[in-house]
């Protein structure tokens, strides 16, 4: 027998622990440039994933799912992100609303209650990646909160895309994935909204001479 056949469930864990490792480098990382590398990697890591279950559970439309995954978020999408700030200008240290430590500690009780909660799910669940619908779980949570600790534009942008990884995952995870026609509008979605959020930080830019969030609020009170 091939030994890939043997090992898959193995490999396909270990892939979703560097997806939650990725997740927490994510959640403690300073710099806009390694935080789009990151946002990269986990995108490889979840379509080699992905092509592993759809390899050892025959869900073939799970390849296509693969490949858009690494055409959109490990190649296409990281592009854009570094064109974007190379034209903002933008390569600064990232300003957290709570210190690492602490959004470190909220990571790791994210990380229990999302195990707890999917416990359940995964006794009932039949694929063969039931034991990673907590990592899935938690990777959502820890996108989420690095949304929420960041006071700037880009890197909200960022942590609104590594949710949708972790979103995936967990459909993946739970289902052997969406039906195709669903995971080419979301990626159409993506994209349009990539575009849209390109122009809104150029605008923000443009106005404010900055990237703070902070300056929208001002604009909503006057």
């Amino acid at each position: 027998m091939n030994i890939l056949n043997i090992y898959s469930g193995q490999l396909i864990n270990l892939f979703a622990a560097l997806v939650l490792l990725i997740a927490f480098a994510m959640l403690a990382q300073r710099r806009v440039l390694s935080l789009i590398n990151l946002f990269a990697l986990q995108g490889l890591l979840l379509a080699a994933s992905t092509a592993l279950v759809a390899w050892s559970s025959d869900q073939h439309h799970l390849y296509y799912s693969a490949a858009l995954t690494l055409v959109l978020k490990v190649l296409f999408l990281p592009w854009l992100l570094h064109r974007l700030i190379r034209k903002l200008n933008v390569k600064w240290d990232i300003e957290t609303l709570i210190n690492i430590p602490t959004t470190m500690l909220l990571g790791l009780a994210l990380v229990v209650f999302s195990f707890n909660l999917a416990g359940p799910i995964s006794e009932i669940a039949g694929t063969i990646t039931r034991s990673t619908l907590g990592i899935a779980i938690a990777s959502v949570l820890l996108s989420f909160l690095m949304m929420i600790t960041r006071s700037k534009a880009v890197p909200q942008v960022i942590g609104f895309l590594a949710m949708e990884n972790g979103l995936f995952f967990a459909a993946v995870t739970a289902t052997y994935g969406m039906p195709m026609v669903v995971e080419l509008g979301i990626a159409l979605d993506i994209l349009v909204g990539m575009i849209i959020m390109g122009i809104f930080f150029f605008q923000i830019r443009a106005t404010f001479d900055s990237l703070e969030l902070k300056h929208m609020e001002k604009l909503r009170e006057d």
